[in-house]
């Protein structure tokens, strides 16, 4: 990472907190798919946001120079950093009142960087990268394409980091513009006031985000291009999408903020106790990680039999529906969508019973339970012997009712081994490396699914 640069600046101030930021490597037409699928959110957003962005040369903001007059209608203020070149400063954008220029020198770090920085009081995301150098290319050297450029860094939802890193920009801004950056620090403030009613709603954006994705695989897939490490990268951010918005869903859970993490370190547990096979616990890791999509609001009529020779229609959460949009996750989602059925078939949301219900949902239902027990135990101030009993307790009174009851002596038999000092490893995924998670079953298992 050059030294000075934004995202150096950010990184290091994590590495001396110790929380390490989810770097990854992006390609250019990713980042395009991406930046497209943010900005358009701040054309809907409830808010006026700051928006400050670094094109590293003039000519690529005129390709967008007409979207950014769009965006400055309803942005409090734009400030768009590059290396003068091209009409940058000429085209009739730039004369907005709310459009800041900033012309970087060509020698500065931050010209070598690709930032979008959104920040409003009910909408902040931000992709934040650098252009890999041509040391960091290697002995094939710069790509001759260039959707195939990498660049290395960022993206997310997460509104400190946002923040931070808006502060961050600021203080270069400042170093060429002490009038902008002291109109910036005042919108900062200014948000940092404002009282708002609710957020807007992170699932239609990362649905967004993952529409863009999917058509940017579409295009790459009509074109000429040799590019199956672009469509592995495209489809690993729309991974990216999900587990990030479940991250989100997490630190919001202020009573709860593990719920993810441990739920999917249980699933993994139980589900190796049972001997399932590698493919199968990945499924289940991933559907731990993504079991509160099943909470949020909203809701459509679709198919959702296990079995293929049925057409049982009921109504499920507009999260789940989300999770369809991609391919590769519809497995997952029909694990979330019946981890709610009872064994006595007294559940939801299409009331199977025992052995109709996916065995995956089954585990991922009483891991929830389980989990959900044992945080609120903990809050009792008692020993970890005595919550993990409590816990146990409340899933074993519901044995042959709600729950399987093979599962829940599963469950007992791995408490004991707890009892006896085994840890279950509770990680939250490297975001940018997250693919293994989607490893497709073999071919002879996979119509049993």
């Amino acid at each position: 990472m050059l030294k000075g640069s934004i995202l150096q600046q950010l990184t290091e101030a994590h590495q001396a907190k110790k929380t390490p930021l989810n770097l990854g490597v992006y390609y250019k037409n990713t980042l395009v798919a991406l930046c497209h699928a943010l900005e358009d959110c701040i054309l809907s957003a409830s808010s006026s946001p700051i928006v400050i962005t670094a094109f590293q040369r003039g000519k690529w903001y005129l390709q967008e120079a007409d979207r950014y007059a769009d965006i400055a209608k309803v942005a409090r203020q734009v400030a768009i950093m590059a290396s003068a070149d091209g009409g940058f400063a000429e085209h009739s954008t730039s004369q907005l009142d709310n459009i800041g220029l900033v012309d970087l020198d060509p020698q500065d770090p931050v010209a070598q960087e690709w930032h979008l920085i959104i920040l409003s009081p009910t909408y902040q995301a931000m992709v934040l990268c650098q252009e890999l150098s041509d040391a960091d290319y290697g002995v094939a050297g710069q790509p001759k394409s260039d959707i195939e450029r990498k660049f290395y860094g960022l993206w997310t939802f997460e509104g400190n980091l946002v923040e931070e890193t808006v502060n961050l920009a600021i203080e270069h801004i400042e170093r060429y513009d002490r009038s902008l950056a002291e109109t910036l620090k005042a919108q900062v403030q200014e948000i940092a006031n404002q009282e708002i009613d609710e957020p807007d709603a992170i699932d239609t954006v990362v649905c967004q985000v993952i529409d863009y994705l999917q058509t940017s695989q579409a295009k790459l897939s009509q074109s000429k291009t040799s590019a199956q490490h672009l469509d592995l990268n495209l489809v690993s951010n729309e991974l990216q999408a999900y587990l990030r918005m479940a991250q989100l869903m997490d630190l919001a859970d202020i009573s709860n903020p593990m719920a993810g993490a441990e739920v999917s370190s249980l699933v993994e547990a139980i589900a190796q106790l049972l001997e399932l096979p590698a493919w199968q616990i990945k499924r289940l890791r991933l559907a731990g990680l993504l079991h509160r999509f099943g909470y949020l609001p909203g809701s459509e009529t679709i198919n959702l039999t296990p079995d293929p020779r049925k057409t049982v229609k009921c109504r499920v959460l507009s999260a789940n529906k989300a999770l369809r949009i991609m391919p590769q996750m519809e497995a997952v989602a029909q694990i979330i969508a019946h981890e709610s059925e009872w064994w006595s078939g007294n559940g939801s949301p299409v009331g199977l019973k025992g052995e109709e219900i996916p065995l995956e949902s089954r585990i991922l239902g009483l891991a929830i339970e389980f989990q959900g027990q044992l945080n609120q135990a903990r809050k009792s101030g008692h020993d970890d012997q005595q919550n993990l009993n409590q816990a146990l307790s409340a899933c074993q009174q519901a044995s042959g009712d709600r729950f399987s009851p093979q599962l829940v002596d599963t469950l007992t038999l791995l408490v004991a081994g707890m009892h006896q000092g085994l840890s279950l490893s509770i990680m939250q995924p490297k975001l940018a490396s997250g693919l293994w998670l989607l490893e497709e079953p073999p071919n002879e298992v996979r119509s049993h699914w």
